[in-house]
């Protein structure tokens, strides 16, 4: 028995995936892959827009107190 994942998971159907390689010349390369769902990309911009929004009201809120 295992204790490390696996290291390729399950795809979701509806999953968009993004690879990059940038080469750092004789020094190396760097490489970064990410993934993301349709869902996903929703919560992450209502999150988004939630901290906008109360900082938004934070900066309003310490206008009106000068």
């Amino acid at each position: 028995m295992s204790d490390t994942p696996p290291t390729n998971s399950a795809p979701h159907p509806e999953e968009m995936r993004a690879e990059v390689e940038v080469r750092l010349g004789p020094a190396g390369t760097l490489r970064a892959t990410a993934r993301a769902t349709p869902a996903g990309l929703v919560a992450v911009g209502i999150l988004v827009s939630a901290i906008l929004l109360s900082t938004a009201a934070l900066v309003r809120a310490a206008r009106a107190r000068r």
